[in-house]
């Protein structure tokens, strides 16, 4: 692929972020055919942050990027923001994003949609059916009654849109539990 046709549409520049260091040509896939009109130009840290965890502060220059006329750029914006769809302003921008029909098709074929790990605050993997024990007292909302620290809950269940919240009965009510308050039994 002619790293020079990407250079002159980038500028020298990240096409995400607009940093000039360490840039790399990144295929925008899935089924890319190593051109121009599937490769992004972009930098080391958007490289890393694309194929790891994203840092949400890192990723605000979303706001110029998504206006990018290239479809590579507004596929990988599109994907990035949809992994940031928890962020507030990441949400907002996902709305305003247009993409054609086509270019839709494609950024949503290559999306990943990671598979939420559900941790205790100990970082011990939760999986449903486990054990936990409560490390903190808990009001329980609208119940009228406080989950003592300690209290023991039995084959809980992970809510499927949130790695943060976990299900499980506590003195015969069905509640939604953080897992930062819970341990591996």
């Amino acid at each position: 692929m002619p790293l020079n046709a990407l250079s002159a549409r980038s500028g020298d520049q990240c096409e995400l972020c607009g940093s000039s260091d360490a840039l790399g040509v990144h295929d925008v896939g899935p089924n890319s055919d190593n051109t121009v009109h599937m490769s992004a130009h972009i930098c080391q840290k958007c490289r890393a942050q694309i194929d790891g965890e994203l840092d949400p502060s890192h990723w605000r220059c979303l706001t110029s990027a998504m206006w990018s006329e290239h479809e590579p750029v507004k596929v990988l914006v599109w994907r990035l923001l949809d992994r940031l769809k928890a962020e507030a302003w990441a949400h907002d921008l996902f709305d305003m994003l247009y993409l054609d029909e086509a270019t839709l098709e494609w950024a949503k074929a290559g999306a990943e949609t990671p598979a939420l790990i559900h941790k205790d605050c100990n970082g011990n993997v939760l999986s449903a059916g486990d054990s936990v024990t409560l490390v903190k007292a808990l009001p329980v909302k609208g119940a009228g009654f406080t989950a003592k620290q300690g209290t023991a809950v039995r084959n809980i269940s992970l809510v499927s849109d949130n790695a943060g919240h976990i299900e499980g009965r506590v003195e015969g009510q069905r509640i939604v539990i953080l897992t930062e308050f819970v341990k591996k039994s």
